[in-house]
This record gives C-alpha cells, sequence and structure tokens, in this order.
C-alpha cells in the first residue's frame, strides 16, 4: 500500500512539473524576451557546475544509505549528519572556485551572484533523507507548494526585461526557502550524536562514484548551453533553452516507462529469470519505439508554428532548432530501455555508467567546433549526437545478448507510419496560424498515425489484445 501511495505522490508531482512551465513560459518568454531569457539560462547553466560540485552524488548515495540504515535511530542519525557535513565542505570549495572565477570572468557578474543561492540551495537540500526513508509525502508536498508559490510570484512581480534578475532570484529564492521547510521535521527523525565519532569523508569515495553517471550526464546536457554562452552570446542560450524545455515535456512521457519496467526486471533479476528480462524489454522496446517516432516527427512537423504561438514572434529561431532537437526524443527512448530497463536491472551499473561518460568525452571533444562553425544549430546537432552515442554505444555491449533483428523488428513500419504522418503535418501546419488549428493539425496527425498502425499491423497489436484479453478474463472470473 505505501508503494502505491508513494507512486501516486510522485505522479501528480510529475503531472504538475509537466503542467507548470507550460503556464509560465508563454509569460516569461514575452515579458523578459529572448535577451532575459538568454541572460537567466546562461547565467543558470554556468551556475549549474558550482551545484555538481555541492551535491557530489549524495542524492543518490545519500538515499541508499538511509535505506540501509534506517531503523536504527543512532545510525541513521549519524550517516545524516556525516553526509550534510560533507555537502557544507564541498559547498565551501565550490564557492571557492566560484569566487576564482568570478575575478576571472567578467560578464554577467550580478546575475551570477543572484544565482549562487543556488548553490546554497543545493547545501540545505536534504530531500535524500526523506526519500530514503520512503516518506515521499513530505518532499512532493513541499515541493508541490514552493512551485505553485513561484508561479505566483513570477506573475505578479516580474513585469519586463529590467526583471530578470528579479526572475532570477525568485525562482533561486523559492528553492533556498523550499529545502529549508524540511529541516524543522529533523527533530522528529533525528538524535543528538557525539561529533568526535563522525567521520564524513569515509562516505567522499561512494558518493564520487555515484556522482560520476549525474556529471557525465551533465557534461554533455549542459556543457552546450554554456559554450554557446560565451562564444555566440546569452540569447543564444536562451534559444537553446526554450527549444530543450518543450522537447524535454515529451521526452518525460516517454521515460516514463522505465520507472514501471525498472522495479519488476530488477525483481526478475533477483529471481534469476534472466529471459523474462529479456522479454520485458522487446515488448518495451516496442511500446517505446510506438511512442518516440511519432512524437519525434509530430514535434518536428509542428515546430516552427508552435515556437511562435508558444513563446512569441522574438522566438521564430527556436522552431529550426527544436525540429532537430526532436530526434533526440528517439535517442532518449530507446537508451531508457537498454540502459534503465536492462543493464541497471542486471546489475549492469558500469556498462551504464560508461556510455554515459563516453558521450560526455564526445560531447566535449565536438562542441567547440560545431558551436564555432555553426553556432545555435552547431551546439544543437552536438547534443543530438551525444544522446546518439549513448544509445549506439548501449546497443554495441548487448549485441550477444539481446537480438537486435528482434528488438528492432517492427521500428521501419513505426518510422514510415510516422513519416507520412510528418508529411501530411507538415504541410497542413503551413495554413494552420492559431492554438485552435495547431490542435486540430496534432488532432489529424494522431489519426493518420493510428490508421497507417493498422495497416501495417505490428506484433505490439497482438501484445495489447492479448492484454485486453486478460483483463477481460479477470473482470469475469472477479
Amino acid at each position: 500500500m505505501k508503494l502505491i501511495k508513494n507512486y501516486l505522490y510522485n505522479a501528480s508531482y510529475q503531472l504538475l512539473t509537466l503542467i507548470l512551465p507550460l503556464i509560465t513560459a508563454p509569460y516569461v518568454s514575452r515579458v523578459l524576451g529572448p535577451k532575459g531569457v538568454g541572460n537567466y539560462s546562461f547565467t543558470y547553466s554556468i551556475i549549474t557546475w558550482f551545484t555538481l560540485i555541492t551535491s557530489i552524488g549524495i542524492a543518490y548515495y545519500g538515499d541508499r544509505e538511509v535505506a540501509y540504515v534506517r531503523d536504527d535511530k543512532y545510525e541513521l542519525s549519524k550517516t545524516f549528519y556525516e553526509l550534510q557535513i560533507l555537502k557544507i565542505c564541498m559547498t565551501i570549495i565550490s564557492l571557492i572556485v566560484f569566487i576564482i572565477f568570478i575575478k576571472l570572468y567578467h560578464h554577467y557578474t550580478f546575475l551570477l551572484w543572484l544565482q549562487v543561492i543556488n548553490i546554497l540551495a543545493s547545501t540545505v537540500d536534504i530531500s535524500w533523507l526523506y526519500m530514503g526513508l520512503e516518506n515521499f509525502k513530505i518532499t512532493v508536498m513541499r515541493n508541490t507548494i514552493v512551485k505553485i508559490a513561484t508561479v505566483i510570484l513570477i506573475f505578479t512581480f516580474v513585469r519586463n526585461q529590467n526583471d530578470t534578475w528579479l526572475y532570477i532570484l525568485v525562482i533561486a529564492l523559492a528553492n533556498f526557502l523550499g529545502n529549508l521547510t524540511l529541516w524543522p521535521t529533523l527533530r522528529k527523525i533525528l538524535i543528538k550524536v557525539n561529533f568526535k565519532v563522525l567521520h564524513p569523508f569515509v562516505h567522499l569515495r561512494e558518493s564520487l562514484l555515484l556522482f560520476l553517471p549525474s556529471i557525465a550526464t551533465k557534461v554533455y546536457l549542459n556543457l552546450n548551453k554554456t559554450v554557446l554562452g560565451v562564444i555566440v552570446g546569452a540569447t543564444a542560450a536562451g534559444f537553446y533553452q526554450n527549444s530543450d524545455n518543450l522537447v524535454q515535456i515529451v521526452i518525460s512521457i516517454v521515460t516514463a516507462t522505465g520507472t514501471v519496467v525498472l522495479p519488476r526486471a530488477a525483481n526478475e533479476f533477483s529471481k534469476g529469470n534472466h529471459q523474462k528480462i529479456k522479454d520485458l524489454l522487446y515488448t518495451s522496446f516496442d511500446f517505446i519505439s510506438f511512442l518516440v517516432f511519432p512524437m519525434a516527427l509530430g514535434l518536428a512537423a509542428i515546430s516552427n508554428r508552435l515556437a511562435v504561438l508558444f513563446y512569441g514572434n522574438k522566438f521564430a529561431p527556436v522552431g529550426p532548432v527544436m525540429m532537430l532537437e526532436s530526434i533526440i526524443i528517439i535517442f532518449v527512448g530507446w537508451s531508457n530501455a537498454i540502459g534503465i530497463q536492462y543493464l541497471l536491472p542486471m546489475d549492469r551499473t558500469s556498462d551504464y555508467t560508461k556510455s554515459l561518460v563516453i558521450s560526455a568525452i564526445f560531447s566535449i571533444c565536438i562542441s567547440l567546433p560545431l558551436i564555432v562553425t555553426w553556432g545555435l544549430h552547431g551546439a544543437m546537432l552536438t547534443t543530438v549526437l551525444s544522446e546518439g552515442i549513448v544509445t549506439l554505444y548501449q546497443l554495441f555491449i548487448v549485441r550477444h545478448e539481446i537480438k537486435l533483428t528482434q528488438l528492432f523488428y517492427d521500428v521501419p513500419k513505426f518510422f514510415i507510419a510516422s513519416l507520412v504522418m510528418f508529411i501530411c503535418v507538415f504541410t497542413l501546419g503551413k495554413h494552420f496560424t492559431n492554438v485552435a488549428m495547431l490542435f486540430v493539425n496534432i488532432f489529424l496527425g494522431v489519426i493518420i498515425y493510428i490508421i497507417m498502425i493498422f495497416i501495417f499491423k505490428p506484433r505490439l497489436l497482438n501484445n495489447i489484445k492479448d492484454i485486453l484479453k486478460g483483463i477481460k478474463v479477470n473482470g469475469v472470473k472477479s
């Protein structure tokens, strides 16, 4: 019952995180303009590197360590204090590095100092404690209240391009104060511990190991935006960010399958049912491919109109960039299936980490030349190629244990069906000039894709029929 409650809390929160950006982004883009959005996006991309130093993987490591000792209040308290001391030490290092950076980099100084609040917010973030205790309610409720309050403050105080600093301050303070709200409850969870028995640095090595996948991912996702802002300008970084915001909303729908499949696959692994895990992967990969191709090509087809209608005429350059970025929906969907739903349950964490590290190194190598050559489009091309490297490497390392022909058996059908949909939607979209007509175009695209799927009859349809039969049989039995 507790697992169901935790799932519902998380599902509700994920839904909220999808809806709120759809409310605030059009307003913020029109009020701050490309320059204001770009200044926020670029300075935040810089500060992200410093918050990485502060967090040092404790979000993952702390969650696990707390889960180990949560039945022993003394060990729980000791572990918490050790990890929090470690975070404070890393914060000091992060702030020292930031001060050195700000002495050398003389741009956006005031905005960067405002963004420093995010470093402090990371320091006082103890959500990992509650996650380890499986107390999802308090973190979800806190995040929900903070996000709603942030939206209200943005609409109330951010009125024009000169309010970019205020926009940064509102978001940073909301993060900081929101994280602080978890601290008063500690007195009910922890007990006093003699600080002489604490050894915070014994956790450094393990937290760094778990930190590696996180920083590798940040490198190839965040580096492009930072380099783009330095070479081309903050406005270009804002265009990049606005494209990414909409694409990530679509990706979050696709990767939700990992949340469902991972526990089931891990359970089958514990029983030694490796073939069952492979069967789950084949089914999941079919379902993900069924989703990612129409989502990617559908978003690409409407991207030019969507960018202008959603963000405003000044953000027209976002459209072509979003069309290019939509390709990563396919790559991320596939890598989620192989990495999250197969490698991790099979205790292949090192292989999963290698795929991210290799992609990060690749991104570092190609980012600068592509951005210098093609600017904003070069930055997005770097992102697409980096995501593709993750997927290709994961396919390479499972090639001897997974039948790739079976994995990709119906992919051509999904691609052709989506391509037909893309041509129709893209052609019709040239004549659609408002939001209502855009939704009509999307609806027509869905209908076309469904018709094509029934024409091609992929094996996924048989799986769906089997599931529906099972539900019907169970209904009769009950």
